[in-house]
């Protein structure tokens, strides 16, 4: 980078050139949501047979080039500014020299060096001359900055010092330019597409290493943006995003997709299609990460002759399947991972049907167990909002279930009361548990997850765009993790509380949950083995009395008193009896509270009725 060139260049132009390509991946944002939203939905609400599903895999196809395009051209357009940030500020610093260079009568060379007049007090009768200085060639090293200010000290020219730090200056603005240039060159080269028309999981893979690259490029430039708050609030949230332009939160949006998906108080569109980037690069590298395995472990033969184990011969007719098929099958599902569960969240974008049912990804995150919080309808503009918090088991890879009982209670909910709109929220904020008799009896997991539940609650709050009629619906564990928020959080936005298959809520009493004894309501099924649950001492010493106390004392279970006893005091509701431990798996009962009159009731307490 030169002197000329960097006179010349204008950082508008870029900038310029950065809003163009945000205009693209507005315009690629709007198609993918009019293929989502309206035509595909239209497609699948009103029309049927093979040509209707060829339509729906193109029109997928489609989408994916448009939200790639969007992803992509939103990182372009966040580079430009970067790029443009940079180097305006070593124009700044380049122009400030030469201006200060001429005051001082001092000429700039074309090529960077400063010419100073004569001047100072007469030597031999001469004012000592003038002449030309460059910039320091080594401006970091500690050797040549002495040896320069010597040379300063001594030269009996006080213009010759102003000359050299002149020099100086415009040398670090061009080395600033230069170093500007060369680390956003090849950032910008790598912001293409492969010469084909598939989106493919490496394509998506890209997307994350360009991300990155972007984001530690554009250091200077994304920090000198509002920065969001410290602290967790919903509010702060909500006010930091509401005071960006257009432009600060499509360059914040593009580096930092995953920080914006989390932050409660932000818009569910925004959430959602921040959460919809995350998902797609977690996706990717869980795809590749498994087809890799697969091609490194070839399935072994499935079935062999099976042997009488009586007499060693062989059963004609008869096979089994191999132990090492067995294996290979265990292994590869676990290497496949939480693909299941990612799949099943974006099945729901792929096949529903109308405005009303619309899902909205408002978390995600695919380490350890992994994360995910998904809504049936847009909880922003919903009349009713119920936020369902599994329990035990649940995890990213099998979220499928948990997402399907928010569907189940949403439908009802709407059929029950179609003059309101109700959004139904599946809320796996938090490391559940995963063992029923050994992780469950520990607090420690609902403990972790009460700041984060009320976060996540009280930005429904603040996002929401009028007056909403809000519910927490907590099952098995997931009761502990809501009872537990509300106690210690005694002015969350919740109207409505419902309990299922609850081992305790953390609180001894209803009214310890802060909304009124009469909106807590509770039910557990007659056949459901959460009733055998024991109190604290019997989990610590089985030959202590109190561990016999509950033989009793009917109402105290592991975390506090029984929400279903009237001890609680509570209000409970009708459900069925549930079906017996061991007739469909080890405690059926726990699982059929969304079914029948359990779901029925529990949709007239979410939409403001009474069971």
């Amino acid at each position: 980078m030169d002197l000329a060139t960097l006179k010349a260049l204008k950082p508008s132009e870029y900038q310029e050139a950065a809003a163009g390509y945000r205009t693209t991946s507005k315009m690629a944002s709007t198609a993918k949501d009019a293929i989502d939203n309206r035509i595909s939905a239209q497609i699948r609400n009103q029309l049927e047979g093979e040509t209707a599903n060829a339509a729906l895999r193109e029109l997928k196809e489609l989408s994916k080039d448009f939200h790639y395009t969007q992803t992509e051209c939103a990182l372009i357009s966040t580079a430009l500014d970067g790029f443009a940030f940079d180097m305006a500020a070593a124009k700044r610093k380049l122009e400030a020299a030469i201006e200060d260079a001429k005051a001082a009568g001092c000429t700039v060379d074309a090529d960077g060096s400063v010419s100073f007049p004569a001047g100072g007090k007469e030597v031999d009768g001469k004012v000592p001359e003038g002449g030309t200085v460059s910039a320091s060639p080594s401006p970091t090293d500690p050797t040549a900055a002495a040896l320069e200010r010597q040379a300063v000290h001594m030269h009996p020219n006080p213009n010759f010092g102003k000359a050299v730090g002149f020099a100086d200056r415009i040398g670090d603005a061009l080395k600033e330019a230069t170093d500007a240039d060369a680390k956003w060159a090849p950032k910008l080269r790598a912001l293409k597409a492969d010469d084909d028309l598939v989106v493919s999981d490496k394509d998506w893979s890209d997307v994350k290493a360009d991300t990155d690259a972007v984001r530690d490029a554009g250091k200077s430039y994304l920090d000198s943006l509002p920065q969001p708050p410290k602290h967790d609030s919903p509010k702060d949230n909500a006010a930091w995003w509401n005071g960006l332009t257009d432009e600060q939160r499509s360059d914040y949006l593009a580096v930092h997709p995953d920080s914006v998906g989390a932050m409660d108080g932000l818009p569910a569109t925004v959430r959602d299609q921040a959460n919809h980037t995350v998902l797609d690069e977690a996706h990717a590298k869980a795809q590749l990460g498994y087809d890799a395995w697969l091609k490194n472990h070839p399935e072994p033969k499935r079935y062999e002759p099976y042997f009488n184990p009586m007499t060693g011969t062989e059963v004609k007719g008869t096979m089994v399947e191999s132990q090492e098929w067995k294996d290979w099958e265990k292994a590869r599902q676990e290497a496949r991972g939480p693909l299941g569960g990612m799949e099943a969240i974006q099945r729901r974008f792929d096949t529903y049907t109308d405005e009303s049912k619309r899902p909205y990804l408002l978390g995600f995150d695919d380490k350890n167990n992994g994360r995910a919080i998904v809504s049936i309808g847009n909880p922003d503009t919903a009349d009713n909002v119920v936020t369902y918090v599994p329990g035990t088991g649940t995890t990213l890879s099998g979220i499928d279930g948990d997402i399907r009982r928010a569907e189940l209670l949403q439908d009802r909910a709407s059929f029950t009361d179609p003059t309101h709109t109700t959004a139904s929220i599946m809320w796996l904020g938090y490391d559940a548990p995963q063992g029923l008799l050994s992780d469950a009896t520990d607090a420690k997991y609902a403990d972790a997850a009460r700041e984060p539940l009320s976060n996540f609650l009280t930005g429904i709050g603040t996002a929401h765009h009028g007056s909403v009629n809000s519910t927490l619906l907590g099952h098995s564990y997931g009761t502990l993790v809501a009872g537990e928020t509300m106690r210690d959080h005694p002015h969350l936005p919740v109207n409505n509380a419902i309990l299922v298959g609850s081992p305790g809520v953390g609180a001894n009493h209803a009214k310890d949950l802060h909304i009124g004894a009469d909106h807590v309501w509770a039910a557990t099924a007659k056949n459901d083995l959460v009733n055998l649950a024991p109190p604290p001492a019997g989990t610590l010493a089985p030959l202590n009395p109190m561990a016999y106390w509950r033989l009793f004392n009917d109402h105290s279970i592991m975390y506090g008193n029984d929400p279903t006893s009237d001890e609680f005091g509570g209000r409970t509701f009708h459900v069925a009896d549930g079906k017996l431990p061991g007739t469909d798996g080890f405690m059926p009962a726990h699982s059929q509270y969304w079914e029948g009159d359990s779901l029925n009731n529990m949709a007239k307490i979410v939409t403001g009725g009474t069971p």
